[in-house]
């Protein structure tokens, strides 16, 4: 927020997540008055259980980025999704989807479970399955859909992906210590636990607690088996914790491989810390993302 007010920037967020209606808690999603501040884009895009891919992410967020240059006004990608950050920035595209194929795959990950799925895909694209989490079901099923719908393997669409146009993005990261890094996230699961439980128990009743199963939204499908009596609070906690420590892992590993990104150093007091840094840099190039 302070860094989009002092750049005179409109949010555009690269969650893969935040998209969705009525997944606050767990996403740790703007208020209302911070985005009465700062206009925020792709926020509550769609219902929990309605389908939505990288691919239309993709379009409405290249759409946002050229409505906001068209009034003047620069965009600021903001988020921790790697695989969106590149489709806006670097306008890479994604190959498209067939549901009927989709989901019949969804069905078989539900009778069979996340594990035989993604030997399926260790089979069939063992590159592919190296990069994606074997309790990840939504991208694993991903995977297996461009397989079968396309005859090409997942992995054969990612060429552009390792070139990084230097003149197409000025990018920053935050480098925060691995031990602080971990206490804020365990601070941050405890603290919201109790709401996660309640705004889970509302999407189950709203009809998306397949969608929760699916995607393996992390502390939502914790939430869920708590729920329903599979974990304990305790347990649903400890969980939700490791996969955070465990995403957060692999969004450094996917940033830190891009080299445009200039990365700022900072402690316990978080992005804050950098902020002077960060407005200095950004600031340097009103042009780009």
């Amino acid at each position: 927020m302070p860094l989009a007010c002092a750049l005179g920037a409109e949010i555009v967020s690269i969650d893969s997540m935040v998209v969705y209606r009525g997944m606050d808690v767990g996403t740790a999603k703007p208020t209302a008055a911070e985005r009465a501040t700062v206009p925020h884009h792709l926020i509550d895009v769609v219902d929990a259980e309605e389908p939505f891919s990288a691919a239309e992410f993709s379009r409405l967020a290249t759409a946002a980025v050229e409505d906001i240059r068209g009034r003047g006004v620069r965009p600021l990608l903001v988020g921790g999704s790697g695989l969106y950050f590149r489709a806006v920035a670097d306008g890479l595209r994604f190959p498209g989807t067939e549901p009927e194929t989709r989901g019949l795959l969804e069905a078989e990950a539900i009778a069979l479970g996340p594990e035989p799925m993604h030997r399926r895909l260790r089979e069939l694209d063992p590159v592919a399955a190296s990069r994606i989490e074997p309790s990840n079901v939504r991208r694993t099923v991903r995977a297996l859909e461009v397989a079968g719908v396309t005859g090409r393997a997942f992995s054969s669409f990612a060429a552009d992906w390792e070139r990084y146009p230097p003149d197409h993005v000025r990018a920053a990261g935050i480098d925060m210590p691995r031990e602080v890094l971990h206490r804020r996230i365990e601070a941050r699961v405890a603290a919201i636990m109790p709401g996660l439980l309640a705004e889970t128990q509302l999407l189950a009743e709203r009809g998306a607690g397949r969608f929760i199963t699916s995607s393996q939204a992390i502390g939502y499908a914790e939430a869920l088996d708590c729920l329903e009596g599979r974990l304990s609070q305790e347990e649903a906690a400890a969980r939700t914790t490791r996969r955070t420590k465990a995403l957060a892992r692999r969004q450094l590993a996917w940033f830190r491989r891009d080299p445009r990104v200039r990365w700022f150093s900072v402690g316990e007091e978080g992005g804050i810390g950098a902020l002077d840094g960060l407005i200095r840099y950004l600031g340097e190039e009103r042009e780009g993302a």
